[in-house]
């Protein structure tokens, strides 16, 4: 029998993101082996919560309240003036991803992106275009990026986590390096 994972908003794919493991780990919120948990370790007094928590604790809440776990940054969403529901389910109900300096959560059109994952090579050839911006952490230039994509991987530093917006369908990437 398959499980399918909850359907998180501002996170479409956590497994392909690598946020969500397959693992047979009892989730330390419900206490039930579901097959998956939640890789990284939430923001939360509780130092010893990686790979320990269900996709659905985190879905439904319990995570974030039992632990007093948040799993983003509410401050770029804060700063954006977003709706307070939109920050609660980006940083209580939805996982986060991984990155060098800490995580900062794309906006636009009034809302919270979908976070994507790492932006490949072929993404990167898009700064270019209008279809691509970069909305968080350093500026570059075409030569600058055409200069990065001869070294860049994914996961590496500098990291460029792509975006896309819920409403326009725009990409946007933050940026981030170690």
């Amino acid at each position: 029998m398959s499980i399918s994972l909850p359907t998180f908003r501002y996170h479409p794919d956590p497994i392909a993101t690598g946020a969500v493991v397959a693992s047979e780990a009892t989730c330390r919120c419900c206490g039930e082996s579901r097959g998956f948990v939640y890789k990284e370790n939430p923001y939360s007094r509780h130092r010893d919560l990686g790979e320990s928590i269900c996709p659905w604790c985190i879905h439904n809440g319990q995570a974030s309240r039992q632990f007093d776990a948040s799993f983003a940054d509410e401050h770029p969403l804060v700063v954006a003036g977003l709706d307070p529901s939109i920050v609660d389910e980006v940083t209580r109900r939805t996982p986060g991803y991984e990155t060098w300096q800490g995580d900062w959560w794309v906006c636009h059109c009034n809302d919270a992106c979908a976070f994507l994952g790492d932006a490949t090579k072929a993404d990167l050839k898009k700064f270019s275009s209008e279809e691509a911006e970069v909305v968080q952490g350093e500026t570059w230039s075409q030569t600058d990026i055409d200069e990065l994509l001869a070294d860049y991987e994914p996961k590496g530093s500098p990291a460029f986590y792509r975006f896309r917006c819920l409403h326009c369908g725009k990409i946007l990437y933050a940026v981030d390096r170690d």
